[in-house]
């Protein structure tokens, strides 16, 4: 009698043998060819919706930035692997990961992520940088998978050998390697501990807020930057909902506290002299009152240069 994991055994190799093909070369090789290829650095917005709720049109809060063709992951929220495929790009050339700070719609998916790229033909190490307990978070999410993950049946390297993790705690340079120098401040978003990240390429700079109230430290990060990617948030619609629904109205309260309304998003471009505003995880992000016009004329009260209202696969 064949026993259960004789069977399963078997039946993995049996699909490892259908994912073959007559060349002996594997599928993923064949998905390899119809992936994006990109000279010198783009930034891709992968998913552009504030807070934990699945919605319409907007994914949680993940970009990355490609430098010579190596995929340079900020945030994790929730699909960002998939997003990261439906763009167009090759989940084994994934580099870096980096967690601006630890909400679920920044890092739900961060261990997912790394999973999935393995089970996806990854060979080379993922190094990830976020503030603590990112360690914690790894550990956990591997003792997980030891436990569930097809990987060992399937000849996969383990997990906890792909990925380094790097705890960030002070302001300052984060990593350097040979295609982008990474450095970061702290900024305002209580009561996590919460870093924005500054990447400096050859040919570009961009900057990249995370979730942040109006910071100077942040203008400083991204004086001079090419991009700035910052969240926002339209306090009108905020104040309305609090009156509307008054259960909400600490949430409301804590919202306000904690992130950054359009208009001052446009007031930290401007003292930053940067090149182009980008305008990503809108809070709300699914208000269809809120049209685009007014996102745009919120942030060019203050700031003079291009404003670009995100949304998801946009490539900037």
């Amino acid at each position: 009698m064949i026993t259960r994991r004789q069977f399963f055994v078997g039946g993995l190799a049996g699909l490892g043998s259908l994912l073959m093909t007559g060349k002996g070369k594997s599928l993923f090789a064949q998905q390899s060819v119809q992936e994006k290829k990109v000279k010198g650095t783009v930034l891709v917005l992968l998913g552009t919706m504030g807070g934990s709720r699945v919605v319409k049109g907007r994914a949680q809060a993940s970009q990355i930035l490609v430098v010579n063709d190596q995929l340079y992951v900020v945030d994790c929220g929730y699909g960002v692997a998939r997003q990261l495929v439906l763009a167009g790009y090759d989940l084994r050339k994934l580099k870096c990961i980096f967690i601006t700070h630890h909400h679920d719609d920044h890092n739900l998916d961060f261990g997912n992520l790394v999973h999935l790229a393995l089970m996806s033909g990854l060979k080379e190490k993922v190094n990830a940088y976020g503030p603590y307990p990112l360690k914690k978070m790894s550990h956990n999410f591997t003792e997980m998978f030891d436990y569930t993950s097809h990987q060992s049946v399937l000849g996969i390297t383990p997990l906890a050998k792909v990925w380094d993790i790097h705890e960030v705690q002070l302001e300052g340079p984060v990593m350097e390697d040979e295609n982008v120098k990474v450095s970061c401040v702290r900024v305002i978003h209580p009561p996590v501990p919460t870093f924005a990240f500054r990447f400096d390429a050859k040919d570009r700079s961009i900057t990249i807020s995370g979730d942040t109230a109006y910071c100077p430290e942040l203008i400083d990060l991204a004086k001079g930057s090419d991009v700035l990617v910052h969240e926002v948030t339209y306090k009108p619609a905020l104040e309305k909902l609090g009156q509307r629904l008054p259960q909400y109205k600490n949430l409301v309260k804590f919202l306000l506290a904690s992130h950054t309304t359009v208009e001052d998003v446009g007031k930290v471009a401007q003292l930053a002299e940067v090149k182009t505003l980008v305008l990503t995880h809108f809070v709300p992000g699914d208000d269809p009152t809120i049209t685009d016009e007014i996102w745009l004329e919120g942030a060019s009260k203050f700031f003079k240069g291009k404003v670009i209202v995100g949304k998801d696969f946009m490539t900037i």
